[in-house]
Order: structure tokens, then sequence, then C-alpha cells
């Protein structure tokens, strides 16, 4: 098992235009590869408008054509892809979902997103998730050459149950497509990444869209990395761009030694347990 892997975290904008949209995301995949990384990771909602009447317009099953772009680049590029998320379509149903490949292009792990962002903010930002979108029920971990990585999408970081059932699996990283909005992300965005990273004692990672003001919605962008102590690794602007982080893994037993927060949990007074 490697302790040791190169992420990119690919900042996109987001298309309407189904051909726009993979020709972008082969151009910089093919990049990410090409510097090195083993683990490349796309942001929540990367092929289509963040915007729920328009996902099942967008929505395709499981193995369909982003699906198969994808799958594919993983394995010309012999690298893990953590591929955002996508508006999946399954027995009249929609998703957003999130799938990972490893470096032969397998899917590895599949998540659909458990918490919808049913939210009204007074002053700022309203949106309703659920009009169009089902909510998943399943924790995601999954193995790859350098240990257990968690993956969840956006709202679903906000519950910290999520993430410690995640961390009682044995995850090191937690992967976390995401797309803020500019009243959520300057309050909280940093925030979250950074406690979860400290409560569980794992690399947090989060990738999200580019900012585009000509759309319906304005993500925050702002992808970033921190480190199992809390220390934010990298951090990009509202701006396309990559994110290149060296994950050293062993950091995460080395802080699990000096500040054993899990081993000095009270499991005679309280346990979280999986329904």
């Amino acid at each position: 098992m490697s302790n040791r892997c190169k992420t990119a975290q690919i900042q996109l904008m987001v298309s309407s235009d189904r051909g726009r949209t993979q020709r972008s995301v082969r151009e910089k995949i093919l990049e990410a590869a090409g510097r090195g990384a083993d683990l490349i990771c796309l942001p929540e909602m990367f092929c289509c408008p963040y915007q729920t009447d328009l996902f099942p317009a967008y929505a395709e099953e499981e193995g369909g054509e982003i699906w198969q772009t994808c799958a594919e680049l993983a394995k010309a590029c012999g690298v893990y892809l953590s591929a955002g998320s996508v508006p999946e379509r399954e027995e009249g149903k929609i998703y957003n979902t999130a799938y990972v490949f490893d470096r032969n292009g397998a899917e590895i792990a599949k998540h659909r997103k458990v918490h919808l962002f049913d939210i009204q903010v007074k002053g700022g930002q309203q949106f309703r998730e659920s009009d169009t979108l089902s909510a998943g029920r399943e924790i995601t971990t999954f193995q790859t050459e350098f240990g257990v990585m968690g993956l969840c999408i956006c709202y679903d970081f906000r519950f910290p149950e999520l993430s410690r059932l995640m961390t009682d699996r044995g995850a090191k990283v937690i992967l976390v497509p995401a797309a803020f909005n500019l009243t959520t992300g300057p309050a909280h965005w940093k925030l979250l990444f950074q406690s979860r990273a400290v409560d569980n004692q794992v690399f947090t990672l989060g990738t999200a869209p580019a900012r585009d003001m000509s759309a319906s919605y304005h993500s925050w962008g702002h992808s970033l990395a921190v480190s199992p102590w809390g220390d934010v690794l990298g951090e990009l602007d509202e701006q396309v761009g990559f994110l290149f982080t060296d994950l050293d893994l062993d950091r995460v037993e080395q802080v699990r030694e000096e500040l054993p927060l899990l081993h000095h949990r009270r499991s005679d007074l309280y346990r979280l347990t999986q329904v």
C-alpha cells in the first residue's frame, strides 16, 4: 500500500452544452494526469447547470455517455477518478450521484446524495433539490492502493454523523464534490472542511465548480484540501483551475497517535451506528 497520493482537483466551468462539457473534462483530466496525478476529482453536477428543473433533461442511467467517458479516461490515463456528481436516472427517479473509477476504468464506488439541499435563507439563497431529486440511502467508502477513502456530496458534509461513520469504516481521506453558493460558501465552506478534518483526523477534499455569474446558480468555487490537523494545504479562488496536493497518508496515523481522539471516545456513554 502506497503512503503518498498526488491529488488533482479540477475546478471546471459548467456548461449547458454536453459536447463542450465532454471536451473540457477530457482536456483537463489529460492535463492533470500528465502532471502526475494519482487521483483526480471533479465537482458536483459538473455536466449540467445546477438548476433543479434541468436535472431530468441531463439525467442518464448508470453506464450512460458521461459515465463511459469518465471510465474510459480513468483507464486511458491510469488514474483514480472521483467523477464529481451527475444526475442519474433509475426507475423514474433522479438522483445526484457520484461515481469513482479505478486505474483500470472499473467503477469502485457509487454514492447517491443522502441529504437533499432544501433551504431558504432570509435575504440569501433559496433552493429545493427535493422538487426533482430523490435521496440516496448509503454511506460510501471504497478501497484504493492508498487505503480506504470516503465519498459524499455537498450538503451531506454538513451532517457530522456521515463523516464519522466513514471514518469508522477506515477512511483516511473524504472526497466531497460540492457546489456551495455565495451565501453558504463565505460563511461555512472552509469552516466545515477544517472541522470535519479535525474531528475525524482525516484529509478532506472539497471540489467545486468555477463561478459563472451568468448562470442561475453562482458557485462559491474555492476548491480546497485540508490536512488531518486542520491545515489548509491549498485553496483556489472562484476561477477555473487545478489544485494539486501531495497527501502523506502516514500523517493520518501520526495525528491519531499524538492526539488519540478516536481512541478516547466513551462507547460506554454514547455510540454511533448505521441503521
